[in-house]
């Protein structure tokens, strides 16, 4: 059974946010403009795309998708070699945002993250997303029971 495993908006929450509003705002420009579907396919694009990440256990391969518009999966199949290994990374991202009036808008988000590691311990890909880490640990153990991998 394949696992779906969402992780961030591609463009950043006020990315996100300014997508919906231009999205909204081409749907009543449509009803004036044809150009307003230009602004509906703009701000789906902006607003909706997102990343994500797949887990098929029975065939032990996983995938790292950019989902277009929220909807369309782009990605590659990764096959789990023995060799690889899985583990757990805190993570800090910063967004800023500036205003018209030239004013700041820093927003922080902290989390932990189960990334898989190659053989020589180079970062494949972010498997999943957790706001504690004793949920981030449990689901750790379950990975690497699932997939046969080692622990980092």
């Amino acid at each position: 059974m394949i696992t779906k495993n969402r992780l961030d908006k591609s463009f950043g929450p006020v990315g996100a946010s300014t997508g919906i509003f231009i999205l909204l705002g081409g749907c009543i420009a449509a009803y004036f403009s044809l150009a307003g579907i230009i602004l509906i396919l703009f701000g789906a694009f902006i607003g909706f795309t997102s990343t994500s990440s797949f887990l098929d256990p029975e065939n032990k391969r996983m995938k790292f998708s950019n989902n277009l518009f929220g909807i369309i999966s782009i990605g590659k199949w990764i096959d789990i070699n023995p060799d690889m290994k899985i583990g757990l990374k805190n993570m800090h991202r910063g967004y800023r945002t500036y205003s018209r009036g030239n004013r700041t808008l820093d927003m922080h988000t902290r989390d932990i993250r189960i990334i898989l590691y190659g053989g020589d311990n180079k970062k494949i890909l972010t498997i999943g997303k957790y706001n504690s880490k004793e949920s981030a640990k449990s689901d750790l153990e379950i990975l690497s029971t699932h997939f046969g991998l080692q622990t980092v």
